[in-house]
């Protein structure tokens, strides 16, 4: 998961692969809740590992649930409905999944509880839900503002004559909280009655369909009038695989129909048009719009049909949280797009009517915005393109339906804040999305720092991929780790060995995170510094097939979102239209005085004078050789960071590279 400031996401012109999705969040915190209020062991498979389900299993642990997690994979332990005596203070961040039937599972059984999250949760509504849980007797009072969270929940007087009146035309979740806690309460039938158009009914599909599965059969009349059976009685399903997230699926569906061939189509698996979510009918809108779909069991095959998109004039109740890649699928159509029926946006994890209009506009669009709709003019030029900096209001869904921007074709690239905030439901969307796009020709951003023995590139150049969420590349390393790997192999590190050790190099397994090197998943940091590793590099970088096998191999770490490269010939040589280049100009006394301080940490003997003559030494070399000699590129920024700080190097580095970026020139 990117948890950087913002994620730059470099101009992209087509899609294919395979995704394998997470698990849905509104099915995860479902069965988590009615696997605890069972009695004895459920097995949950694929379930959704986020923000909100960690909230819920949180607050299930301090139920006395018993929770066993492995991977994707839950065990837990019901108490068949009997809470703790002791007071509790739940924290319930911003999962309204988890919240709402919470709240109303407490409240029917009673105790001594607290609930809080977020500022944000207590913005959203939860007044009609409080509402219809005091006609049953709950005892709930605010300690806020009346009709939202934080809540104290004491014990019960239940009255459970007569119908249960809960409004349906705010969110689904307060009819669905009811459905789930009142079998907890069924010593006679007890009647839900539902006040005013019930929204967002397939959410509540999904609940009657999982309360099937914990034996409970609830009778419906249509949408209005609910019953739940006197004498109605959890029961485990012993384990349950839950389906993989249909409303995460839209952004790859929409990537499938934007920029996927026929021939090589999005395939997108753990969901198919069987699945008992809404959002599956997302499907519908896209190829409304022109997406080639097709499906089999448990899987869809997304491309390109119609280009540009079809514009539509869509209600979008059915569909309320995939419905937001619809407005920015609509920046491609071939005329005006309404998305209508849309109110719950508005209390949601952000205003998001008012997030996707204001967002929208800064591309470009034309935006109109009403109480329960958004109409949106089409970007078809792409001179009618902004770049754009989009603020992700800590909503998961805004971060992930903007990155679809990225197809603009003005080939600018968009910028997204707080990318982290994908982790409430799809904590590897990014890392997912940019296995299935490829960018335009030389639109991923490369960074060099070059300079001199011991001036802090190395250093540098991590801090600033940490920064940026970009790769890195220490080119230094690789000699060693090349070397390293040969040997493991076998191989003679000599002229008899140089074709052999090229073909190693050319695909050679590594990987650098921030100060760590790892081959093949193994850290061999430490074994690649020792005297021995250093020789044995000097003796593979004197081999011209290993070489040219090196330039191939670090070619290739040019991946999404970008990438940071340090060493000698990274500007000059290597990558040569890099984005920007930085060339360090420390001086050899001051760099002495660095690695003297680093070695004598490390309690390793050495002078201050033997290391200044072994740099000016190396320095002398590096510059006088005939392959590649050590040298600032023509257009390198030159730094002297003699008397910086590394942070404070890191905050010039960065302030060159934001200076560089569309997005200065366009005031965000």
């Amino acid at each position: 998961m990117f948890k950087t400031e913002f994620l730059d996401l470099p101009a992209l012109s087509s899609a294919h692969g395979r995704v394998v999705l997470p698990g849905s969040k509104s099915i995860s915190n479902r069965v988590l809740l009615l696997s605890a209020l069972c009695e004895g062991r459920t097995t949950l498979h694929d379930l959704l590992d986020s923000d909100d389900t960690r909230v819920m299993l949180a607050a299930l642990r301090q139920l006395g649930c018993g929770v066993q997690q492995d991977g994707t994979t839950v065990v837990i332990d019901g108490i068949a409905g009997r809470l703790p005596a002791q007071p509790l203070k739940f924290f319930m961040g911003n999962a309204g999944t988890a919240m709402r039937p919470l709240t109303a599972a407490l409240a029917v059984l009673g105790g001594d509880f607290e609930l809080s999250g977020v500022p944000r949760m207590h913005e959203r509504p939860i007044g009609d839900l409080v509402d219809a849980l005091r006609q049953l007797g709950c005892r709930i009072d605010y300690l806020g503002q009346p009709g939202y969270p934080p809540l104290r929940i004491g014990q019960p007087a239940l009255q459970l004559r007569g119908p249960i009146q809960v409004r349906g035309d705010v969110s689904s979740q307060f009819l669905t909280a009811l459905l789930m806690a009142l079998p907890l309460v069924a010593v006679r039938d007890i009647e839900i009655e539902v006040v005013g158009e019930l929204i967002s009914k397939p959410y509540v599909e999904i609940t009657l369909n999982l309360l099937a599965r914990y034996g409970i059969a609830v009778r419906r009349e249509g949408w209005q009038r609910f019953t739940i059976a006197a004498g109605s009685r959890y029961r485990s399903p012993g384990g349950l695989h839950v389906e993989a997230d249909a409303s995460s699926a839209s952004y790859f569906i929409a990537a499938g129909a934007l920029a996927a061939h026929q021939a090589a189509p999005v395939r997108i698996e753990g969901v198919g048009l069987d699945s008992i979510q809404g959002d599956i009918r997302f499907v519908d809108a896209a190829r409304q719009m022109g997406a080639q779909i097709v499906s089999g069991p448990n899987w869809l095959e997304v491309s390109r049909g119609s280009w540009p998109l079809k514009a539509i004039d869509l209600d979008c109740n059915h569909i309320p949280d995939a419905a937001m890649t619809l407005a920015v699928m609509a920046l491609y159509a071939d005329g005006p797009c309404t998305l209508r029926n849309i109110a719950s946006w508005r209390v949601k994890e952000t205003d998001r009517i008012a997030a996707m209009a204001a967002e929208l506009r800064k591309l470009g669009a034309t935006v109109q915005e009403g109480a329960d709709f958004l109409r949106i003019e089409p970007l078809p030029q792409a001179h009618s393109w902004r770049p754009a900096v989009i603020r992700t209001y800590d909503d998961h869904r805004v971060a992930m339906c903007f990155a679809l921007a990225a197809f603009n074709p003005a080939r600018l690239p968009v910028r997204i804040l707080d990318p982290a905030c994908v982790a409430k439901t799809f904590p590897d969307y990014f890392e997912t999305l940019f296995t299935v796009v490829s960018p335009v020709s030389g639109a991923v951003p490369v960074i060099c720092v070059d300079g001199p023995t011991a001036s802090g590139k190395g250093t540098l150049a991590a801090r600033l991929a940490e920064r940026l969420g970009y790769h890195l590349l220490d080119s230094g390393a690789l000699y060693r780790v090349t070397a390293l790997a040969a040997v493991r192999a076998g191989l003679a590190l000599e002229p008899a060995g140089e074709q052999a050790i090229a073909a190693l190099a050319r695909h050679l397994p590594v990987r650098f995170e921030g100060d760590r090197v790892l081959l093949d998943g193994q850290d061999v940091t430490e074994a690649i510094r020792s005297e021995e590793a250093g020789m044995n590099a000097s003796r593979v970088s004197a081999l011209p097939a290993v070489r040219a096998a090196l330039v191939a191999l670090q070619h290739s770490f040019v991946r999404l979102p970008g990438l940071v490269a340090d060493g000698r010939d990274m500007g000059t040589v290597i990558f040569p239209q890099a984005s920007l280049k930085v060339y360090l100009t420390a001086s050899a006394e001051q760099r002495a005085q660095r690695r003297y301080k680093q070695l004598i940490s490390k309690g390793i003997s050495v002078t201050l004078p033997q290391l200044l003559a072994d740099l000016q030494a190396r320095d002398a070399r590096d510059m006088q050789r005939s392959v590649a000699p050590l040298k600032p590129a023509e257009d390198a920024l030159l730094l002297d960071n003699s008397e910086q700080s590394i942070e404070e190097s890191v905050d010039c580095v960065m302030r060159w590279w934001q200076e560089r970026q569309p997005f200065a020139a366009s005031g965000h």
